[in-house]
């Protein structure tokens, strides 16, 4: 069984995003001390949280919640499919997803719980998301998370060429509002980070400065735009924090931008008079980005639709795999002792050895084609009685 458990943005607002990835982390534990849990990956965003599970045969009891989306199987493995073609993405066609999910398959893979089965299908979930960008145009002109972080910030103020915009974070989120803000040209632009190192890096992209986290507050004093993106667990600034630091003069006109998750920027500070925005902020942006492609969609889904049939033929060839295996791992080494002798009775070939060993591979290709061909279909057509007689008759004996 495959099993997807997630909350994102179509369920939850920032909110309860930011209770329901916590309670996922508990539920995530539960299963795993509960279950026969074999193989599993995380994803995290900042408008999702997900987790993808293969179990043994088992009953799955009290997992139905409020908080959470849980799919198995096929609506798990589509879910994955149209998550990777950007059709579940806030901003419908956003690129960065892509690249999400494969920094999710490697951690995982690295950390030797992505087995056999989820690299099988985040293999087929990253081709699947590398074709519709391929050969449709969702993704042509899309907005990311970072630009429309920085729309947010222009519905106040307008042009941005003169004002100074504070970017706290430099990391993927940091780096997609630094992506946007280049093509705004703009003079004035600060990073902060709490590896400094990073933040020079992005500010020489921006043609700005980058201040190490501890001066901070110096920056935040006169900036006009504050855009945090960054991975603390925690607010990183409070409202006692804003009311301290930001003359009065100046925070009404200050716009603040939070697309982290969880939250960066206290809910509170609002009261001071900021005009504060977070990721269900980015709704209405994303709403006409929807509108844009809605064709692009449509035939996103067809090619989703295709795939998922494709993906669905190489799991079950999974079930005949070790069988296909072992019949060519027999054939090969009986491939080799017997060649190995034929040309110790043919004795000096001339420099020919080259020819009769690639005879001997197509011989034996040849002759396990059909065999290896016919238990793929059995996999596909569920005809088990014919997959337990190639096990009985192919599979090697220890």
């Amino acid at each position: 069984m495959i099993l997807n458990i997630r909350v994102d943005h179509k369920t939850a607002d920032i909110s309860k995003m930011e209770r329901s990835s916590q309670k996922l982390d508990v539920l995530f534990n539960n299963i795993l001390e509960r279950y026969p849990v074999q193989e599993y990956l995380n994803i995290k965003t900042c408008n999702r949280a997900e987790i993808y599970l293969v179990l043994g045969e088992c009953t799955l009891e009290n997992l139905e919640s409020e908080d959470f989306v849980i799919e198995s199987d096929d609506k798990a493995m589509e879910h994955l499919l149209r998550l990777s073609s950007g059709l579940e993405s806030m901003i419908i066609g956003e690129d960065q997803i892509l690249g999400q999910i494969k920094d999710a398959q490697k951690r995982s893979i690295k950390e030797g719980c992505c087995g056999q089965v989820l690299q099988t299908v985040f293999t087929k979930a990253v081709h699947v998301g590398q074709v519709v960008r391929k050969k449709t145009k969702i993704n042509e002109g899309s907005l990311s998370i970072g630009s429309a972080a920085v729309e947010l910030a222009e519905s106040v103020h307008g042009d941005l060429k003169c004002k100074k915009v504070l970017i706290i974070g430099a990391g993927k989120m940091g780096t997609l509002v630094a992506k946007a803000l280049v093509e705004k040209k703009l003079k004035a632009i600060v990073v902060a980070n709490r590896t400094h190192d990073k933040a020079v890096e992005l500010a020489k992209e921006l043609g700005g400065s980058a201040i190490h986290f501890d001066k901070l507050d110096d920056a935040m004093r006169d900036a006009d735009v504050v855009i945090s993106a960054t991975g603390a667990p925690h607010p990183i600034l409070t409202y006692e924090k804003v009311k301290e630091v930001v003359p009065d003069i100046n925070i009404s006109k200050m716009v603040m931008v939070d697309i982290a998750n969880p939250r960066d920027i206290e809910e509170d500070v609002s009261k001071l008079g900021v005009k504060l925005f977070n990721i269900d902020d980015l709704r209405g942006i994303a709403k006409r980005s929807k509108k844009m492609r809605e064709t692009e969609a449509s035939d996103a889904e067809k090619i989703v639709a295709e795939e998922m049939m494709l993906l669905k033929r190489s799991l079950k060839h999974l079930d005949v795999e070790p069988i296909i295996s072992d019949i060519r791992i027999t054939a090969e080494n009986i491939r080799l002792n017997e060649t190995q002798k034929a040309f110790k009775m043919l004795g000096d070939m001339n420099g020919n050895e080259k020819i009769i060993d690639d005879l001997t591979k197509v011989v034996v290709e040849r002759i396990f084609f059909d065999v290896i061909k016919n238990l793929k279909e059995a996999a596909e057509n569920d005809k088990k009685n014919v997959i337990e007689a190639a096990e009985t008759i192919f599979t090697r004996k220890t």
